[in-house]
């Protein structure tokens, strides 16, 4: 089982959990927070980011827990399409866009095998912040396909999922789509606590 502390709640191994709200109310904030605990746990963590540049999403981590010598990693969709000139690295793989959804899946398993292969790491949270960048650059169709194979993947390795989403930015019919491939939403508000429903 994952600890989240952040949610007050187990969350079964294989998991994949939406995080859906309107903007500014903490959402990737609390995928972070929910990453550094796995840190502290000696788990693996990949972050995917379709908005911040690596650099960026590092810092924000830094401030929960420091991560040097241990399994943090990013998926960076944002530098190279901005004009970055940038290598991967150990910490570090960069996808050319958001619109690189089979980079961006190749560069997760990477990750994975590593932290598996190198550091024996068995458990891992993965967050990719956000879908809805991923929605601006392509339809619904292609991107449920992308979530498909990759909450398969997350599964497959008995990890835990967390998919940032402005619930405000899409119409019913999106959002109701792209929950099944979910197994809990977790809801933040403004200036309600943050609501869990996760699948009994």
């Amino acid at each position: 089982m994952y600890e989240v502390g952040p949610l007050e709640t187990q969350i079964e191994p294989g998991s994949n959990v939406l995080i859906s709200g309107p903007s500014m109310t903490g959402k990737r904030d609390l995928a972070l927070d929910i990453l550094g605990e796995g840190t502290d746990d000696g788990e693996g963590a990949i972050f995917v980011t379709t908005k911040d540049g690596a650099d960026r999403v590092l810092e924000l981590y830094e401030q929960r827990t420091p991560y040097d010598g241990k399994p943090v990693a990013v998926v960076d969709c944002v530098t190279r399409q901005q004009g970055g000139n940038v290598r991967d690295d150990d910490r570090i793989k960069y996808a050319s866009s958001p619109v690189d959804m089979t980079r961006i899946g190749i560069q997760l398993s990477e990750f994975l095998e590593a932290f598996y292969q190198e550091r024996n790491i068995r458990q891992n949270r993965v967050a990719l912040h956000s879908l809805s960048t991923l929605l601006m650059y392509s339809d619904l169709q292609t991107v449920f396909r992308f979530l498909h194979v990759f909450t398969g993947r997350i599964q497959s390795v008995d990890g835990l999922g967390l998919y940032v989403i402005d619930s405000t930015a899409h119409d019913d019919q999106t959002m109701n789509t792209l929950k099944q491939l979910f197994d809990g939403v977790v809801r933040t508000h403004e200036d309600d606590p943050v609501e869990v429903r996760l699948a009994e």
